[in-house]
């Protein structure tokens, strides 16, 4: 009896302490941007600033530039919730119905076309990057938001092979009720695979939503006008290599960056958990 309670205590504490190295630099973070400048280089370890600077937020939000020309940190964030809004739907919805058509349809190549599909996965992002940049340049697409958007409808390699395990495991008992029943094709995703793959959806969307979100390269390689810069791209604008670089109001805005993508995974976390453990797993 003493034996187990005391790895229960070893095993707490150890977690504790692990979960504590995992999050503590999300920690600095946040207790960056109650710092001034100098205290952020000088008390870095400390998680409790000596002196409170509210005022990071304040000049955070501000944003950049004078007068006419100043553009509020407000205009990033609603750019960044754009693209990413519109680039979550193109690639759970795109991804979703090429999913069910491997896994409920029968065609010609099948087998190669999915293979295709899946070693699209191990491509590096870079390799695509220069003639994708080319052919974006040839259509005018460079500094808008296309090239961030549009490829997202043409499917997500990963998110097919995840709904496609997730469509495997729900019984084709149903498929043949509803073809009786006088569905089509059609019918049958809509009314009856796309409500019980919404496990899968979700998790699909919060990956989606969370990648897009954090996405750096792509907004450095395709947008030049400042107003259009999302989030991701615009905080590197408070660094200021030929003058005095605002630290606190970029830890100030990172910190509020965090904000969406914590309150989306603890708002779908019982979905997240779901759509991963059940994929793959056979009726």
């Amino acid at each position: 009896m003493h034996r187990k309670t005391a790895r229960r205590i070893v095993f707490h504490v150890f977690s504790i302490g692990f979960g504590f190295i995992m999050i503590y630099p999300i920690l600095w973070l946040v207790a960056s941007s109650f710092k001034g400048p100098s205290e952020i280089f000088t008390n870095q370890l400390s998680l409790i600033p000596k002196e409170w600077v509210f005022s990071n937020y304040a000049e955070g939000l501000r944003g950049f530039g004078q007068g006419s020309t100043r553009i509020p940190f407000s205009v990033f964030f609603k750019n960044s919730f754009i693209i990413v809004g519109l680039s979550t739907v193109g690639q759970v919805g795109s991804s979703a119905i090429v999913a069910y058509g491997f896994a409920r349809i029968r065609f010609r190549f099948k087998g190669i076309l999915f293979a295709c599909v899946m070693v699209t996965m191990m491509l590096p992002t870079q390799i695509m990057a220069i003639p994708q940049y080319v052919m974006f340049n040839i259509i005018n697409w460079i500094d808008t938001y296309l090239p961030l958007i549009v490829p997202s409808f043409f499917g997500n390699s990963f998110f097919i092979f995840l709904i496609y395990q997730f469509i495997q495991g729900i019984t084709r008992d149903l498929d043949e009720a509803a073809f009786i029943d006088g569905c089509s094709k059609y019918g049958v995703f809509f009314r009856i695979i796309l409500p019980l793959i919404v496990p899968a959806l979700v998790t699909s969307a919060i990956f989606a939503f969370y990648w897009r979100w954090d996405d750096f390269f792509s907004a450095l390689l395709y947008l030049q006008s400042p107003r259009k810069y999302p989030v991701s791209y615009a905080l590197k604008m408070f660094a200021d290599p030929g003058a005095v670089s605002n630290w606190g109001a970029m830890y100030a805005m990172s910190a509020l960056s965090l904000v969406p993508i914590i309150i989306l995974f603890f708002s779908f976390q019982k979905y997240l958990v779901e759509g991963i453990s059940t994929t793959g797993m056979k009726n």
